[in-house]
């Protein structure tokens, strides 16, 4: 009797085996057949934007999102300056800056060196900027055109009706030009054109403003370690907001995008 018992209890055991087995084989091919399910669900999705994307299907352009964090800000000066405290300069870097400004709407932008040596070849850097808006806003680029102006006559590199204007100073727009004009008064003065009375703080600001043909800065973007202005329009930055940022070569637009956010964030109190 215990011998039948024994082999039915093995019977019993190769049975619930058995069953296991069916069921594990069973589960194994009901996810493998999910898998697949899903695998083809997935492809029917992705497939058709990937190849609407191949065939020329409209993608967010470059610009798209510059507009959208333009339009995020609270505030955007009207004048940004960029003051390069750096020894060596990277043009391409420089004039994408430039460009995610035009793209942004800023109206003026003054790109600055304390040795002036954009000013000297001013020429390299705005090819740069043409260069650089084709890339970077690529079709759209034609939408944005810039006027430059020649440093001492403001005469106009390239004559177009334009979104934004760029200037290349050195430090002969800051102290020299400070100078200048006071000597202007001083002659007019000897030539008894005016009198010792009529040189005051706002006759030298009229001056001043009439040989600068922009507006005074709101921001000021200063790359480099040198905790310094190098002389960029001594006269013209008595209101100007100045962010700092490391340095201008690599800089990206997410650190020009945060430099302009502080920017939008700060309060002017103008002296209060």
């Amino acid at each position: 009797m215990a011998l039948l018992y024994d082999l039915a209890w093995r019977v019993l055991h190769v049975v619930v085996q058995l069953q296991r087995a069916a069921l594990s084989w069973y589960q194994a091919r009901a996810w493998k057949r999910t898998w697949l399910l899903w695998r083809r669900a997935a492809a029917a999705v992705l497939l058709p934007l990937a190849l609407g994307a191949a065939a020329g299907g409209k993608r967010p352009s470059r610009r798209s999102r510059v507009l959208t964090d333009g339009k995020a800000l609270d505030k955007l000066p009207l004048h940004v300056g960029l003051l390069v405290a750096e020894e060596e300069l990277q043009y391409t870097d420089i004039a994408n800056v430039v460009v995610w400004c035009m793209a942004l709407g800023i109206s003026y932008v003054s790109v600055y060196d304390h040795q002036g040596v954009f000013r000297r070849n001013n020429s390299r850097l705005m090819e740069e900027i043409v260069k650089q808006q084709k890339e970077l806003l690529g079709s759209e680029s034609c939408k944005y055109t810039t006027e430059f102006l020649n440093n001492g006559t403001d005469a106009q590199e390239q004559v177009s009706w334009c979104q934004s204007v760029v200037k290349i100073l050195s430090p002969d727009d800051g102290k020299l030009s400070i100078v200048r004009a006071a000597q202007q008064l001083c002659k007019a003065v000897e030539q008894k054109e005016s009198t010792p009375k009529d040189i005051s703080v706002t006759a030298l600001d009229t001056l001043l403003r009439e040989s600068n043909t922009l507006p005074d800065p709101e921001l000021v973007l200063k790359f480099g370690p040198v905790e310094s202005t190098l002389g960029f329009l001594p006269w013209h930055i008595r209101l100007t907001e100045f962010i700092s940022l490391p340095s201008h070569k690599d800089v990206s637009y997410d650190d020009f995008l945060c430099a302009l956010r502080r920017y939008a964030s700060c309060e002017q109190r103008l002296g209060k």
